[in-house]
């Protein structure tokens, strides 16, 4: 059985948790967590969910995309996340965490990272990952076109390629 810790809408802990499959209750949230993982060409790593998973089936999505289970972190359950995903093990000064968006019942953490990995060295989660490659941005938003990728705004997807070798959103701090 897994469990989910439960926040308030402030991110607080509330000591209660709730089991997989079962609906967040009415004002808690969950947190779930995204990790994209770019390339030195800049390019992301995606990978097909199996067609037999309950949500998205068959789809597209970013690198890697779970559930933090009760008593991770955020950081912890990206990095255990892309370890069971992907079989890549991460140190956590490897990710930084870009944006967090909060909407009904989940906060949803993204982290970004630039790692050169070896596509058929990966050692992917059978009962979830069907298949990665890299894509660019280009790519990605036609696949989002086409229905076949998880659908995200474009503007997302336009942002974690900017947000991969920019820190911070501010131009004029910002020289690169």
């Amino acid at each position: 059985m897994e469990l989910f810790d439960l926040y308030d809408s402030e991110r607080n802990k509330t000591g209660r948790t709730m089991e997989k499959g079962t609906p967040v209750p009415k004002g808690y949230y969950r947190m779930v967590v995204h990790v994209c993982i770019f390339d030195n060409d800049g390019r992301m790593l995606i990978q097909q969910r199996q067609p037999f998973k309950h949500s998205w089936s068959g789809m597209w999505d970013v690198s890697v995309g779970g559930s933090s289970v009760s008593g991770d972190t955020s950081l912890a359950a990206a990095m255990r996340e892309t370890s069971e995903e992907l079989g890549v093990q991460l140190a956590p000064d490897e990710l930084r965490r870009v944006l967090t968006v909060q909407r009904e019942s989940v906060f949803d953490d993204i982290y970004i990272i630039q790692k050169d990995l070896d596509e058929p060295a990966l050692k992917l989660q059978e009962k979830e990952v069907a298949q990665v490659k890299w894509a660019d941005a280009a790519e990605i938003k036609s696949m989002l076109r086409d229905g076949v990728f998880i659908p995200y705004h474009e503007s997302l997807i336009d942002l974690l390629f900017f947000m991969r070798n920019h820190d911070g959103v501010r131009t004029a701090e910002d020289k690169t």
